[in-house]
Parts: C-alpha cells; structure tokens; sequence
C-alpha cells in the first residue's frame, strides 16, 4: 500500500472514530439530562404523610 492511500485511510478511520464519539457523548448528556427530569418528577410526587396511619373500623 502506497503512502498516500495509507494517510487517506488513517485519516477516514480518525474521522469515523471522531464522529462516533460525539454521538456517545450526545447520547450522554442526553441520558444524563433525561435521568435528572425523571429524579424530579420522583420528587414531586412524593406525598410523606400517605401510608403513615391506618384506619381499620370494624
């Protein structure tokens, strides 16, 4: 293989590995940001005094 072809290669396969990573790290933050709404919603929904007594009547 000649020189040239060979840093044409090197060059596409460099790119290819560039472009992968910025599309992890997207899906990342993407991740992350989703995982942040669903802690909040969690938190709204929390009522802390349901379940804490118990009627029974007979």
């Amino acid at each position: 293989m000649d020189i040239p072809a060979m840093s044409m290669s090197l060059a596409q396969n460099n790119l290819s590995q560039a472009v992968g990573i910025s599309v992890l790290k997207m899906a990342k933050e993407q991740m992350a940001e989703q995982g942040q709404q669903v802690v909040q919603l969690i938190e709204r929904s929390v009522q802390p005094n349901l379940g804490g007594n118990l009627d029974i009547s007979v």
